[in-house]
């Protein structure tokens, strides 16, 4: 019982750090004690700072207390030696020796213990009690100890079985003191202390720039999820509003219908009404009739000639007759040429939804967020033709002179004015037409010229059309960009401004538009691709494809491409 009893005080009197009883005890101002070389250690780590912690409290400490031994305690630790202290924690080493996956003590002769520490000098690595005189000898204070390693001895020359404290430079190789006689002869030396200097530094801003890379990488992730939630709020509100505007047209369609049907069963109840009276009628005059008939048959009978001669005149007189004339029986078509109105509209309204679908779709499917990483812009014509969408002409916005054929895919300028009806869409002065369809997505066309060239344009619907001012001219105005094709030159038009372009002339051009990013481009287009002028800007509204003719007999054509 009194073994225990001094075990259990005994562990009163360990270091917090190395866990063995203390040696050379000396107490910090917080009143903690321990081991004279652990506290020191644990100091020496922490000089670059100049701020000095306990182990146990984490109280601070500046500057850097001096120790000075406890001889209180000292003789106490020699009273409890005698006592046989020493014994007990030999009865907790059962659990600490070394298995497989330990570092084994290098010291120990017989079943080896755990290593506590390994020694970056003597190359050894220890048990806790082989480790004692490395903190009780002056002789070890400038060994270096750490945690331990197996690979101790990859600090070891294999050629000269020396220690490797020197890094060679030129080979990016650690090398002992003698590497540089031989194999790195005139090579920059350096020692691994000094390397590992130099390395920290670098490793430093290598932390300090990936630290930068992780914050920015964090503002972009918080950036991408702000950009989820708006993709959400705008796609919720998206269907909200399609889901109101597809229910107003079937709401509109529905009364429409309503409609239809409340004036053909009024026309109906009308008719009908008429029919009837007309047929009662005929119906009481055929009852007149029938009377007037029985009375003369009687009358007929009579013997008394004189007395037939005398009534005669008032008997064979009849009321006047219906007009049957009016009675003008039509075949059997009463309603049918309303159903031909409203099938004639269903047609009308499945075009323009089959049209306007395909640009609907199109639309969704285009939504980009990541613009320049996910959809760069092409570089080679197989690119560019990823893009490429079908253009037609809009006869409604052809200038009266303009003559379109092949599908509404070719124009031509005509020496007399076609028969083509008016529209408030047609240019009226400007020999002018845009594309029926609307540009608000990626797309690429080419459009060829054969003649003396025109204008390959762009331009927003409401462009102004009548009248000959800058305003309904391509390139003009501010709704409008333009490259004038002459047969031997460009020029680029916006907002009245023309930039001469430079580049090989050639009889077809090809035109990029991201209507998203704002770009719009312009090639010279032959065996390869020539860029002539590319445009940044911000789109306000969906575009439309424009040409501008020049001359009589030009023609131009919107080329299908494969």
């Amino acid at each position: 019982m009194a073994q225990q009893g001094a075990q259990l005080d005994g562990a009163k009197f360990c270091c917090s750090i190395c866990l063995d009883l203390l040696k050379h005890p000396v107490t910090i101002p917080c009143g903690h004690s321990y081991c004279m070389s652990c506290i020191n250690n644990v100091w020496d780590g922490e000089d670059e700072k100049k701020i000095y912690g306990c182990p146990q409290c984490r109280q601070t400490f500046t500057p850097r207390p001096v120790l000075m031994k406890n001889t209180m305690l000292a003789d106490i630790m020699e009273e409890l030696k005698k006592t046989g202290l020493q014994a007990a924690p030999a009865a907790a080493t059962d659990h600490c020796y070394a298995g497989p996956e330990d570092v084994a003590c290098d010291v120990c002769t017989e079943r080896k213990l755990k290593a506590l520490k390994s020694c970056l000098v003597c190359l050894i690595s220890y048990c806790e009690t082989h480790l004692q005189p490395h903190y009780e000898s002056a002789a070890f204070e400038k060994h270096k100890l750490v945690n331990p390693s197996e690979k101790l001895q990859e600090n070891i020359c294999s050629h000269h079985d020396e220690v490797m404290k020197m890094f060679c430079r030129t080979d990016q190789h650690i090398i002992c003191y003698l590497c540089p006689v031989d194999e790195h002869e005139g090579h920059d030396t350096v020692s691994a202390a000094a390397e590992r200097t130099e390395r920290q530094r670098e490793l430093e801003v290598s932390r300090l720039n990936i630290q930068q890379r992780i914050q920015d990488r964090e503002k972009d992730v918080k950036l991408l999820q702000q950009e989820v939630k708006a993709i959400s709020r705008s796609a919720d509100k998206a269907v909200e509003d399609s889901e109101k505007i597809f229910t107003e047209l079937i709401r509109l369609i529905e009364k429409r219908s309503s409609d239809v049907k409340q004036q053909i069963r009024s026309q109906q109840e009308t008719e009908v009404s008429r029919v009837k009276e007309l047929q009662e009628k005929l119906q009481q005059e055929i009852t007149e009739l029938k009377r007037k008939d029985a009375e003369l048959k009687q009358f007929s009978h009579t013997e008394d000639h004189n007395q037939f001669l005398r009534n005669y005149p008032s008997v064979s007189q009849l009321s006047e007759a219906t007009d049957s004339s009016s009675i003008n029986i039509r075949p059997l078509r009463y309603f049918e040429d309303v159903t031909a109105a409203v099938s004639e509209l269903r047609d009308k309204l499945q075009d323009i939804l089959k049209e306007e679908w395909a640009n609907i779709s199109l639309t969704v499917t285009e939504v980009d967020v990541l613009l320049s990483d996910i959809h760069p812009e092409p570089k080679i014509r197989a690119d560019f033709l990823k893009y490429s969408c079908e253009i037609t002409l809009d006869p409604n916005t052809a200038k009266k002179n303009l003559l379109l054929f092949e599908g509404n895919r070719k124009a031509t300028v005509a020496n007399c004015t076609q028969s083509n009806s008016s529209h408030p869409d047609k240019f009226i002065d400007w020999c002018q037409v845009l594309s029926r369809e609307s540009l608000t997505r990626r797309c690429y066309w080419e459009v060829k010229w054969t003649g003396r060239g025109g204008y390959v344009a762009i331009a927003y619907k409401n462009i102004s059309r009548a009248g000959r001012s800058n305003e309904c001219k391509f390139g003009h105005n501010d709704k409008s960009w333009a490259l004038d094709c002459d047969t031997d030159s460009y020029k680029c038009l916006f907002n009245n401004i023309s930039t001469p372009v430079s580049g090989p002339c050639s009889s077809r051009v090809g035109v990029y538009l991201d209507h998203r990013a704002g770009i719009l481009s312009f090639y010279s287009v032959s065996e390869t691709m020539t860029l002539l002028h590319r445009v940044q800007t911000t789109f306000t509204q969906p575009l439309y494809a424009g040409l501008w003719f020049k001359y009589i007999g030009d023609t131009a054509e919107l080329c299908k491409l494969k």
